[in-house]
């Protein structure tokens, strides 16, 4: 089993551990999924590569990095 995130850049490598675990969990409680079955992939995408509304993401918000989920 594949679970793909795309997401902004940004995000720190403890707040990706966190999603990797509670994403797996909700994998083995809801599909019946064993842990090892489960892979959880990142595709992260900068500002400059991602639109919303007919504007770039760093037109909307800036150069300033993600700390969306963040915990440092």
């Amino acid at each position: 089993m594949i679970i793909t995130v795309q997401l902004e850049a940004g995000r720190n490598q403890d707040t990706k551990r966190r999603a990797v675990a509670a994403l797996t969990q909700a994998a083995v409680d809801t599909l019946g999924a064993k842990p090892e079955w489960v892979n959880v992939l990142f595709e992260e995408y900068s500002k400059e590569n991602w639109g919303i509304d007919g504007k770039i993401q760093l037109d909307r918000h800036g150069p300033d990095p993600v700390t969306l989920g963040n915990r440092d």
